[in-house]
């Protein structure tokens, strides 16, 4: 998501105050009493791991209060899920020596594969679940009998975290979320109604435009699901703004098919009953009638009720690039556990969690070795930062109120970062919050041995460095790669169809979650022209197919039944011209019978056009 999802939804200038938007410093104030709230209870509570409540702070502390509590609902889920692999793992290898790291690098892979599958904060919570094995297990590799007590007060600061965030969150009235979806799903409406409009106007299509808008659209998919916990009417919240994306997509393509369509035909003949205007025709109604369900669930979403139709927004994954991540992701952490083992250094303990933990965040990001990098350049801050909290500021002093007063520049200044829309100087200062706290580790007493500070900066910063050298060694998936795989899929689909249990309009935003993922392959690299027009090639083949093949079921009985059965023929040989000469057979014999056929007719001429021999070119 932006990181200053605050911003005012209408497009007016915010107020600044030294740099920043007021909504950035609400929320870095926010961030700050959460971490002191969660700390001082912690303390009072005397639990063992009172760090992890003011890390639990840094990570689940957003703009706005739905997807902090949403994210919040998923750390829980997944910090149970790992204590109880965790103490699994530990119970049934923990005398096993290099079987255990083994095993540990299975349940990372394993954990990098969910997350590969699922995105948003779905996503970070598999995730999670390799990063809390890392900080339970993996820490207590030589002693495992510690492994289910280190879970129990893990779960507890987290939970006292999670409460922390919520309460602060609630008395300091955290923004809603939904107004700001509302208006960039209204600005994608205007934008697809501009489209379909020029479509209206006989205007050509741009490829370049209707992919651009597709990854718009698709990119909101793990934002949506924020809105459930954001109020009790955040279901139907929810349902609004599914259903106004895929219908998005669906006028979209209706516009798309339209300004495909030519406005005569050869074989046809050039009146009021000819197949191309009977076409052309019945696509402007349905992109009328597409576009006022787009309104109409804009409205629900605004007004907080249930939209008059509701679809599944459906995430389309590639297993294949899921599980070449996850077994590079084994691989790296097996490489970096052979490197302690054979070096023979004590209490590397921390330094293989903290690999563990940077492979699982990494894992989460669109390009991992981008995120390890900004993790190798968080940790030398994050540990100058905790050295100077510690011996500087601190210098020994114990007091509940030195330690308020002496966090206020870190949190409040790596939270105005985290509020930033940058794609770089976000995740950095989040990542610097999150590594600072975890090298000073606030406890209470507060620890001051020299020597334990610096050689836990010392492994902190090489567990960051070795999980960069082990990614070029052994690199991530490229985004050249990504894109072949994704299109070779694409083109696999057209010959055997997938998701047949999903309405054509679902499937339509399946395909749209690809078109995002093939555009973002290459991170802030545009994809080359050749690569987009191929991907929406694909695109609306399959819209096409799909449509006719809904069609075609609801004409499988009656007057129409066989000149039906041609046409699917016709599509199953993914001719052009068979397609169109079996749609102007259908239509004939539509009007001989006098009934009507324009929604199948309206499906079948964009199939034909888009299977017409100067469209089945294609890049190798």
């Amino acid at each position: 998501m932006p990181g200053n999802a605050t911003s005012t939804a209408d497009g007016s200038r915010a107020v600044l105050f030294a740099g920043f938007p007021v909504s950035s410093w609400v929320f870095a104030l926010r961030v700050w009493l959460a971490m002191l709230l969660a700390l001082y209870v912690s303390f009072w509570l005397e639990l063992e791991s009172p760090s992890s409540a003011a890390l639990t702070v840094a990570v689940l502390e957003l703009p706005t209060r739905g997807q902090g509590m949403e994210k919040a609902g998923y750390r829980l889920l997944a910090t149970a899920l790992g204590v109880a692999a965790s103490i699994a793992i530990a119970g049934m290898f923990s005398q096993t020596g290099g079987l255990l790291l083994a095993v540990f690098g299975i349940w990372i892979g394993l954990c990098v594969y969910v997350a590969g599958m699922l995105d948003g904060n779905r996503a970070y919570a598999a995730a999670l679940c390799c990063i809390t094995v890392a900080l339970i297990a993996i820490e207590q590799i030589d002693s495992p009998l510690q492994v289910f007590p280190t879970g129990v007060a893990r779960g507890a600061a987290i939970g006292i975290g999670v409460l922390a965030v919520a309460l602060v969150n609630e008395v300091l009235a955290a923004p809603d979320y939904h107004p700001v979806l509302a208006s960039r799903l209204e600005a994608l409406h205007r934008r697809v109604t501009e489209f379909a409009q020029a479509a209206l106007r006989g205007e050509a299509s741009s490829t370049p435009d209707a992919a651009n808008m597709l990854r718009d659209i698709a990119a909101l998919h793990p934002e949506i699901a924020s809105l459930t916990t954001e109020s009790s009417i955040g279901t139907a919240r929810t349902a609004a703004a599914r259903s106004a994306m895929v219908d998005l997509v669906g006028e979209l393509s209706l516009a798309r098919a339209l300004a495909a369509v030519p406005t005569a035909w050869p074989d046809s003949e050039d009146d009021g009953s000819s197949l191309m205007t009977m076409c052309r025709s019945y696509l402007r109604s349905q992109i009328m009638r597409r576009n006022a369900d787009v309104r109409s669930s804009l409205g629900a979403l605004r007004a907080g009720t249930h939209p008059l139709r509701q679809w599944r927004a459906p995430l389309y994954r590639s297993h294949r690039i899921a599980a070449e991540g996850a077994v590079r992701a084994a691989i790296h952490f097996t490489l970096i556990a052979i490197i302690f083992v054979m070096a023979g250094w004590p209490t590397t303990e921390l330094c293989l969690a903290l690999a563990a933990v940077i492979i699982g965040l990494s894992a989460t990001a669109p390009d991992p070795r981008a995120f390890t990098k900004l993790a190798v350049l968080a940790m030398p801050i994050a540990c100058l930062l905790a050295g100077i909290l510690k011996y500087l500021v601190f210098n020994g002093v114990s007091e509940f109120q030195l330690l308020a007063i002496g966090l206020a520049p870190v949190a409040i200044g790596t939270a105005l970062l985290i509020s930033l829309p940058s794609r770089a100087l976000s995740p950095l200062g989040r990542l610097t919050l999150v590594f600072t706290l975890a090298v000073l580790t606030p406890s209470n007493p507060q620890s001051y041995d020299p020597e334990v500070f610096l050689v836990t900066s010392l492994f902190a910063q090489l567990s960051s460095v070795l999980v960069l050298a082990a990614q070029l060694l052994l690199p991530s998936l490229s985004g050249d790669r990504r894109i072949r795989l994704l299109l070779d899929e694409a083109h696999r689909e057209l010959s055997h169809p997938q998701a047949r249990h999903l309405a054509p309009e679902e499937a339509a935003f399946r395909d749209a979650a690809r078109i995002e993922q093939i555009m973002t392959a290459n991170g802030g690299t545009p994809a080359t022209p050749q690569v987009v027009a191929e991907a929406m090639r694909c695109f609306d083949r399959a819209v096409a197919l799909r449509q006719c093949c809904a069609e075609l079921d609801r004409m499988a009985e009656g007057p129409l039944a066989a000149a039906a059965h041609e046409a699917r023929a016709a599509l199953a040989l993914r001719d052009g011209r068979a397609i169109l000469a079996a749609a102007e057979a259908l239509r004939r014999t539509a009007a001989q019978a006098h009934a009507s056929a324009d929604p199948v007719l309206a499906a079948l001429v964009p199939a034909g056009i888009a299977f017409a021999p100067s469209q089945t070119q294609v890049q190798g």
